[in-house]
């Protein structure tokens, strides 16, 4: 795969540099380069070929690629359409969302790896002239003048064998983007106060192959006390296992059988292939899940968007929709002034606009994500497993807003719209160079 990178930097002067290369800071890049600005985005890893737990491109991304007149040739990559989440409930089926009545051009979620996404991604970005991709090239601190951000410490060449190891050069720009993760370097190194609301549950990623028979559909199992998440990602099922917060020690101490045996009490028709695609714990990812935004999104020189302004609970597969949505609503604020002769000052007055745009759509969402974990995750990962079991042979009858999910159809979309969608959905109006 070819990631058109700049693997050894050249001295460039770019209007704006975006740290990350993930989701948020390649739609931006992109946007920013068919606006005529010069921009570097900065990865740190060789290439994007590397396992991703956030694989979902959602309505309104997809809406945005149609703005882009990009959607077509997006479709041309290798991907898995879903038009329905489904799940099941102590073993009764249900449909939870439908994405088909949604207002947009493509109803539908799209399950592609982001290797792909962030590939095609660059690609488009390349076609304009002031775009540059560095790899092996990480952001390791803020460079500031007289109380403002103007560049950042770059480390290249940790990564490459062949590049004599590495080593930290300087790199100056109008803007400085932290689109680095919920783990932000520039972030921190911004000392930007952020408010975290914990959160009560983990998750356990696995791969789980998929054989002929298994169901088609993408969704969420509930029994026995736990929830397993299942999507169809063609020969395989990408899997996330939830369990209570800081409990993956004690379920490694009862061993991987044991382990098995409660997936299989969950979805049956794993239960054969179990041993073969779990044969150890090194086959199953921890992800320490974590909720928080920043107080302050930005400060002079500096802008901080997706997971680095605000880390989302997996609920609803979200993060990556609330990135490129900030993304978008960043190029629509900044593209004009980047490209044009606005000053650094008059740059930094418009960075606090972009919190006021997108904060209260964050807000909403990560309450929304709380009141579900609090709500409906904790109270299913409360029940005993011997309680599941002696209930068994009478079931516990399904949550009120399942039967409704099942009786009335129609209301299936209000999950799709708030999965797919999301609130004050982005549309691009940054110019065309």
């Amino acid at each position: 795969m070819d990631t058109h990178t700049t693997s050894a930097p050249a001295p460039t002067s770019p209007r704006c540099c975006i740290a990350g290369g993930g989701p948020a800071g390649m739609v931006l890049g992109l946007l920013l380069a068919r606006a005529g600005v010069p921009v570097v985005v900065l990865e740190k890893h060789l290439d994007f070929l590397r396992d991703f737990r956030g694989d979902t491109v959602h309505p309104s991304t997809l809406e945005v690629l149609h703005e882009l007149g990009l959607l077509d040739a997006f479709l041309q990559r290798p991907h898995n359409r879903i038009e329905e989440l489904r799940g099941t409930y102590e073993g009764r089926g249900v449909t939870i969302a439908d994405f088909r009545r949604l207002p947009t051009h493509a109803r539908f979620l799209v399950l592609m790896p982001q290797w792909e996404f962030l590939d095609f991604m660059c690609d488009e970005a390349r076609r304009y002239p002031g775009f540059e991709l560095w790899t092996d090239a990480e952001a390791v601190g803020l460079l500031q003048d007289k109380g403002r951000v103007n560049g950042v410490k770059v480390r290249v060449g940790a990564r490459s064998p062949d590049s004599g190891g590495p080593k930290d050069i300087e790199l100056h720009a109008s803007l400085i983007v932290a689109a680095d993760g919920r783990h932000s370097t520039l972030r921190d190194a911004a000392a930007l106060p952020h408010i975290s609301y914990g959160a009560p549950i983990d998750v356990l990623w696995m791969r789980i192959p998929k054989l002929p028979g298994d169901p088609e559909a993408t969704g969420g199992h509930i029994a026995a006390g736990h929830l397993l998440v299942t999507l169809n990602r063609g020969d395989y099922w990408q899997c996330a296992f939830v369990i209570r917060k800081g409990g993956s020690t004690e379920l490694q101490s009862r061993g991987i059988a044991a382990f098995h045996a409660e997936i299989a009490r969950i979805a049956p028709f794993f239960a054969t292939r179990l041993p073969e695609a779990l044969p150890d714990w090194e086959a199953v990812k921890l992800l320490e899940v974590t909720v928080d935004r920043l107080e302050s999104w930005s400060c002079p020189g500096l802008l901080c968007i997706g997971d680095a302004a605000h880390a989302m609970s997996p609920v609803g597969g979200v993060g990556i929709n609330l990135a490129v949505q900030d993304a978008v609503a960043a190029a629509n604020l900044l593209a004009a002034s980047l490209a044009g002769s606005a000053t650094d000052k008059e740059i930094d007055n418009l960075l606090p606009q972009l919190q006021r745009r997108r904060e209260w759509p964050v807000r909403v969402t990560q309450a929304a994500q709380r009141l579900v974990q609090d709500r409906v995750l904790m109270p299913v990962l409360s029940r005993k497993a011997a309680t599941a079991a002696a209930a068994s042979t009478a079931p516990r009858p399904m949550p009120w807003a399942l039967r409704l999910l099942g009786r009335w159809p129609w209301l299936r979309t209000l999950p799709a719209r708030a999965v797919g969608i999301g609130v004050r959905p982005e549309h691009v109006q940054s110019p065309r160079a």
